[in-house]
């Protein structure tokens, strides 16, 4: 299988936050599946630590990335006229990016976000 992480999911495992459960370490975790992060969760993740929003350490969350399990999924001309066309069932950009890059690359979303499931895709709860 292979699993998208939703930003604040790739947050938690890389902090190992309680918050993350067992279960969905272990997911992340199983080397027979592909961990995918999305260039959009990356932009998100820096804008909102630019604004005060977050706090990470950026040598860390690269680091994460750089693992060999860990695949960065570059956002795509396709994808960005997907998320746009995409039902307003939610407003955040980058959560529609999220539904139209897993729709299209064939991904599973892991989330806490329970809005994006109105969506079709796959979605696995954090």
């Amino acid at each position: 299988m292979s699993y998208l992480l939703d930003t604040h999911v790739l947050l938690w495992w890389m902090e190992d936050a309680p918050r993350l459960q067992s279960r969905v370490r272990d997911l992340i975790g199983d080397p027979d599946h592909d961990i995918v992060v999305s260039a959009a969760s990356i932009w998100e993740a820096a804008i909102k630590r630019a604004i005060g929003k977050l706090r990470f350490d950026t040598p860390a969350l690269l680091q994460a990335l750089r693992q060999d399990r860990v695949r960065v999924l570059p956002m795509t001309a396709e994808h960005a006229l997907a998320a746009g066309d995409l039902p307003r069932h939610h407003d955040d950009p980058f959560d529609r990016m999220l539904v139209a890059q897993a729709a299209a690359e064939g991904l599973s979303i892991i989330t806490h976000d329970r809005r994006l499931q109105q969506y079709g895709v796959g979605i696995v709860h954090a």
